[in-house]
């Protein structure tokens, strides 16, 4: 298979134009090829609108900071090239919306890589959304760094190997994914994103404790369940509290908001908690004003 092949539709800005396909971006010797000083963010359009993508756009910016690379696309260019680039689409299929920033060179020690050397790259694909039919999960035996080891304040490339054999780990053992912990046992995150859960008409979630990104549609739907009268608590959790739970749920950017209906051996069904949080959420989705595909 030639390089490129067997992706969904994608465009690229890179080095000041738009080019189709995936695009090779670095060699062999770029200081991010193996010693990954990258950062991305992730945001989504789908049915006309991309929720959300201005605070996307100022935490790649953020993360690039934290790694020591050097950030230098505004925001409002930021947006304003996702529009243009949102417009080369169907305007039917949903879009991944991803802007990064990585080292090109190394420093005077090759572990550190030179900050002036930072390259910046938008690419947009056809990424259909999770259908929320829910998925199981079990508890991972890998846990989640902290700050003192890892640069878990942003959203760096380096983590994901990470998240990516906690999945491993729990497909091997029938599950779709694995609940996460910290260095102390409390359960941070799922291996692909936020969890919340509820108990006796409460909902509940892990409260932000440096060793995982508290994320975006986290927050969104934090507020949004609150400003329906919706009691939301952030604490400490314990893998037996979701063992417990009437309900489950996740939340993130690729897939927004999805039923959990398996925990271990106990089968659960999707809540009033989560059909409300999946409402919200699209309600205020297309609250905003619309990007269709076409348009700038």
């Amino acid at each position: 298979m030639g390089f490129g092949e067997g992706y969904s539709k994608t465009w690229t800005y890179y080095e000041g134009a738009w080019q189709e396909g995936n695009l090779p971006i670095m060699g062999v010797r770029s200081h991010a090829t193996w010693l990954c000083s990258m950062v991305f963010d992730g945001a989504r359009w789908f049915e006309g609108v991309a929720p959300d993508l201005e605070l996307h756009c100022a935490r790649v910016n953020e993360s690039a900071t934290k790694l020591y690379l050097k950030p230098t696309v505004s925001v409002e260019t930021w947006v304003k090239l996702a529009h243009e680039g949102i417009a080369k689409f169907d305007g039917n299929t949903a879009l991944y919306i991803r802007p990064m920033y990585w080292a090109e060179k190394e420093g005077p020690w090759v572990q550190a890589h030179d900050p002036e050397s930072t390259r910046f790259c938008l690419v947009i694909y056809e990424a259909l959304l999770r259908t929320p039919k829910g998925f199981s999960v079990t508890l991972s035996p890998f846990r989640r760094p902290t700050l003192e080891t890892m640069p878990v304040d942003c959203k760096a490339g380096c983590l994901y190997p990470n998240n990516a054999r906690a999945l491993f780990e729990a497909q091997a053992r029938g599950y779709d994914n694995g609940v996460v912990c910290d260095m102390l046992g409390n359960v941070a995150e799922l291996a692909t994103s936020n969890i919340f859960m509820a108990k006796d008409s409460v909902v509940f979630t892990p409260v932000a404790n440096g060793t995982f990104l508290a994320g975006i549609t986290r927050q969104r739907v934090m507020n949004l369940l609150r400003g329906s009268g919706a009691t939301v608590i952030e604490k400490t959790l314990a893998y037996k509290d979701f063992l417990a739970a009437d309900e489950i749920f996740s939340t993130g950017n690729y897939s927004k908001v999805v039923p959990i209906i398996r925990i271990d051996d106990r089968a659960l069904q999707p809540g009033p908690f989560y059909t409300e949080a999946r409402k919200l959420y699209w309600e205020f989705a297309h609250s905003a004003a619309k990007v269709g595909a076409g348009k700038v």
